[in-house]
Parts: structure tokens; C-alpha cells; sequence
């Protein structure tokens, strides 16, 4: 057997490590295609590295376009690759441009297609994730859910009971694995002089918040005033995107933020273990949240990851209003939460490995 694993993002590589890992280790043939829809440094390369992964057999060096431009550009470099090397099944991880692309290219192949992390839904088509998620569902063989609550979604949505299977998120295994490592080998809080609960962690970089002004100030705000209650610094590792809008729309932001460029998967870890507070619109971070045990606080009108927020760790505020940014946060900070990890048991990677294999 042999299998394409095909990435293009710092969350997909870090969702996918743990099914490298695998593959390596039960002597699986895989090859990584790597869209690289993060073009910096910084935003991807580093984390092969410190994650002690392989660099792709193929890079197709997209970087930034329209969404039309920059699928059907992948689309053309994943064909020529795909009929090349022959894979029995491709996998691809979440609800990126390229995830969609590399389904539909590995689809009319008549190559066999995985989905790790399907089935989730925000019901908001606005955001160009969600119709990704809906078409990759669609037409997959396999669809690994994180949790039943998607695989009912999906059977719901009329896919086939056969293809559907429960095996908890990737981001488990990257969490236990990673998590003693950066604890070892990050000093990003010793070069940033920073404490246990000394500071909030903020990551901003969906269009829907950092593209309208009205609602990165009310963001900005909000999370401001928290730093001000509770009397803490804001580390802001700021996404390219998010840093060109503030530039554009000319905001001056308080002394309390601290910026800093975008930073590797341990030094993120770290900075999470470590953290007072969360406030974030990504994914990955409300589910890593629940797995740290770290109350998160939710830029976003929606989300996919709803069992972060029935946990009672996370909490839905919105991102254009920054008093209900502000109280949201307080009466999250005054809850007990009895925490109980929903995502899995760190070991989906095994699991999908063995569904794929028999």
C-alpha cells in the first residue's frame, strides 16, 4: 500500500505528524505533497523540523491568491503528481483549499480518499471552510471523525454508515506527544520574561474579524479591557494577514500587547501550558485548549469544535462587540470547569492507520 499525504498549512502538518510518524514506523510507502499555502519560514518549514518530520517529496509552492487562483493551481500540480506516483489512497487533514483540491484531484483519479477530522459543520457558508469540509465529505471513501457527534452530521447528510468511523482527533496525539518536548526544549517564555499566568494568548487571522475594521477594533478592544481587569500582558504571535490590516486600517494598539512574529509548534504549546487566558478564532486552539486545560475565549459567531464549548472551557463571544467580548470572559474566568478531554485518547493515528490498512 501506499499512501499521499497531502498538506498545506502549520495546522495540517501538525494534525498529520502523528500519521507520519505511523507510517514510518509500520514501514508504510507514503510520499507528502506540500501545497505550502503558508509561504514564510516561520509559518510552516520550521515545523517539519522541530517535529522531527521528513521534508515533502513535493512542494508546489502555491502561496497566497484568490481561492479560485490558488485550488485550481493546486489542482494542476496535484494531478501530474498523483498520476505519477499511483497511490492506493491520498490523505488529506480539516477544511483548507487545499484539502478540497486534493480531494477532488485524487476523486476523478479514481484514487481512494481520506478525510481525518470530517464531519464537522459551523452551518455558516460565508466562510470558504465550511463549503471545503462539505465537498471533501462528499466525496471521500473514509471519513474520520473526531467524535460521534460528526458522524452523525455526516450520516444525517446521507453518507454511507460504511465509510464513517469515530477515531477521535489527530490533535490529541500531537498534543501528548509534543507537549513534554516543548516543556524541554522551548524558552520562549524566558525570552519573552514571562511567568506562569502572567500574560493572555491571542491568535487572530480569520478574513471575517482582521479583514472588517469594526471588527478587529472591537476585538482589539475587548481583549484589551480583559488585559486591564485582570491585569495581564497580551502575547499576540500575529498572523501576516492580521498584521497587514492593522497597518492598513492604521490602529494603534496599547502597550499592553505584545507582538511577536509567528512561532513553532513548541513554542506555542509552551505559550498555551503557560497562559492565564486564551482568546483566539482557530480551530486548533479551542480543541488544544480543552486538552491543556487552558479556559479559551472564542472570536467567532460560530464553531465547528462545539464540543469545546459544552466542556465549559470555551466560550462563543462573538467579534463585533467588544462589551460582549469583555463579559463573556468574565463570567468564563468565574466558572469551574470539570474538564473532560472530547476529542479522543491520542491514539486516532493508530486507528485511522488500521481502518485504512484492513
Amino acid at each position: 500500500m501506499k499512501i499521499g499525504i497531502i498538506l498545506g498549512t502549520r495546522p495540517e502538518i501538525i494534525k498529520l505528524s502523528s500519521i507520519i510518524r505511523g507510517c514510518r514506523r509500520l514501514k508504510i510507502s507514503y510520499f507528502i505533497v506540500h501545497t505550502n499555502q503558508h509561504y514564510s519560514e516561520n509559518m510552516d518549514a520550521v515545523f517539519f523540523r522541530e517535529l522531527d518530520l521528513p521534508k515533502p517529496k513535493y512542494n508546489l509552492e502555491i502561496g497566497s491568491g484568490s481561492h479560485g487562483e490558488m485550488t485550481g493551481r493546486m489542482m494542476i500540480g496535484m494531478e501530474e503528481i498523483l498520476m505519477k506516483e499511483r497511490p492506493e489512497v491520498i490523505l488529506v487533514q480539516g477544511d483548507t483549499n487545499t484539502v478540497m483540491a486534493g480531494a477532488l484531484v485524487a476523486s476523478k483519479l479514481g484514487i481512494g480518499v481520506g478525510h481525518v477530522e470530517a464531519g464537522l459543520r459551523s452551518y455558516d457558508r460565508t466562510m470558504p471552510e465550511e463549503i471545503n469540509r462539505i465537498v471533501t465529505d462528499h466525496i471521500s471513501d473514509w471519513l474520520f471523525c473526531p467524535t460521534k457527534k460528526q458522524a452523525d452530521i455526516l450520516l444525517k447528510e446521507g453518507v454511507g454508515k460504511g465509510k464513517v468511523s469515530v477515531t477521535g482527533n489527530t490533535i490529541v496525539d500531537a498534543v501528548f506527544e509534543c507537549s513534554e518536548i516543548a516543556e524541554r526544549k522551548s524558552d520562549i517564555l524566558s525570552r519573552l520574561g514571562l511567568g506562569q499566568e502572567q500574560y493572555i494568548l491571542m491568535t487572530s487571522h480569520r478574513p471575517a474579524t482582521v479583514d472588517v475594521k469594526k471588527n478587529l477594533v472591537s476585538v482589539l478592544k475587548g481583549v484589551e479591557a480583559i488585559a486591564k481587569e485582570y491585569d495581564k500582558k497580551i502575547i499576540f504571535p500575529i498572523h501576516p494577514r492580521t498584521r497587514k490590516m492593522i497597518e492598513r486600517f492604521r490602529l494603534k494598539l496599547s502597550t499592553n500587547f505584545l507582538l511577536i512574529d509567528p512561532i513553532g509548534y513548541l513554542d506555542m504549546l509552551q505559550l498555551q501550558r503557560s497562559s492565564f487566558l486564551i482568546v483566539t478564532d482557530s480551530g486548533g486552539l479551542q480543541e488544544e485548549s480543552c486538552i491543556l486545560r487552558k479556559k479559551c475565549v472564542v472570536i467567532r459567531e460560530n464553531t465547528e469544535r462545539p464540543e469545546a464549548v459544552e466542556v465549559g472551557g470555551c466560550v462563543l463571544v462573538g467579534n463585533s462587540d467588544s462589551e460582549r467580548i469583555f463579559s463573556g470572559t468574565r463570567e468564563l474566568l468565574k466558572k469551574t470547569v470539570n474538564w473532560n478531554n472530547p476529542f479522543g485518547d491520542g491514539k486516532s493515528a493508530q486507528k485511522i492507520l488500521k481502518l485504512i490498512s484492513e
